[in-house]
């Protein structure tokens, strides 16, 4: 069985498309026209990200190309006003690029993407340089883990765990990613623990808990008092 994604790493792109500080404007957009990108990280030296530069940071030249902005619009929208004039990738980049490196996890990418509203993310080593890039489609890639592989990971790593005494009667059927759980068991607090352990495994669309029973005291030696 393939080794479930759990770090960017496992998902990134290893083929980055990227240019340098000093890429004119127009290369800029003729290298994003070509590869069908949007974003693409500037680099410098033998592969250090600097920045990362996009559509949006070249879309104030065109915005401002027949017109003066007012004073008032200049003093809200500085940053835009000063990309309109720019003509390279080092004036157009937005700097610090958000990065992140390859042992970070799944989620904590996601999380980043969704915080700072960026598609994709350069992936970075400790001094900087570029290692890759990994985009929202990249993170999506574990809900294409069959419905075997969840449910052997299901059995394997959540009921084994939580009811070893029991695990051969509780049954696991995954259908489109969702996870059923169908069984008796003594400890009826254990539900909620099992509900998340198993949406913590990758490619889980929703967890269906049909668990039932109730919590069980070992009786006492006969004749006891």
């Amino acid at each position: 069985m393939p080794t479930t994604p759990h770090v960017v790493s496992d998902v990134m792109t290893l083929t980055v498309v990227a240019v340098g500080r000093d890429a004119p404007f127009k290369e800029i957009v003729r290298t994003m026209e070509q590869w069908n990108v949007s974003a693409m990280p500037v680099l410098e030296g033998e592969g250090r990200v600097i920045g990362v530069v996009s559509e949006a940071d070249l879309l104030p030249k065109e915005e401002f190309r027949d017109s003066d902005p007012s004073l008032s619009e200049q003093r809200g929208r500085l940053s835009d006003v000063a990309k309109a004039g720019a003509a390279t990738a080092g004036e157009l980049m937005s700097t610090p690029a958000i990065t992140v490196h390859p042992d970070v996890t799944l989620a904590q990418a996601a999380r980043i993407m969704a915080v700072r509203h960026v598609k994709r993310l350069p992936v970075v080593d400790d001094i900087g340089m570029l290692q890759g890039i990994v985009s929202r489609g990249d993170l999506l890639k574990v809900f294409l883990r069959s419905d075997e592989d969840i449910e052997e990971e299901v059995r394997r790593t959540v009921v084994s765990y939580l009811f070893p005494a029991f695990s051969h009667a509780i049954h696991v059927n995954v259908d489109e990613g969702v996870v059923t759980l169908r069984g008796h068991i003594r400890d009826t607090s254990l539900i909620s623990v099992a509900v998340r352990l198993v949406r913590a495994v990758e490619g889980v669309v929703d967890v269906e808990p049909r668990l039932t029973g109730g919590s069980a005291s070992p009786a006492g030696p006969a004749g006891a008092q």
